[in-house]
């Protein structure tokens, strides 16, 4: 599972780590799930998996989401996200 913050309507789009969570900003507005489908692609991009292995869990209105992650052990996971936070 992942906590993350998602910022729609972003003008620079792109996954980055505030604190503990993942924030992922998205060019899409909140209008008919369209920031929660930008979310979960470009999450998916940067943890190098498909977005059919991401679900959100919680959140689903919100910008904080709790999104299930299937297929990656949680080391390995956890080592993607460290990744990514390295990246930034």
């Amino acid at each position: 599972m992942l906590e993350i913050k998602v910022k729609p309507g972003s003008k620079r789009p792109g996954v980055s780590r505030e604190g503990e969570r993942l924030v992922v900003a998205v060019a899409a507005r909140p209008v008919e799930g369209a920031a929660n489908e930008g979310a979960l692609n470009a999450l998916a991009e940067a943890l190098g998996i498909a977005p059919s292995r991401l679900e959100i869990v919680r959140g689903h209105r919100g910008r904080l989401k709790t999104i299930a992650v299937s297929g990656l052990a949680p080391e390995e996971l956890q080592a993607r996200v460290a990744s990514i936070a390295a990246a930034n």
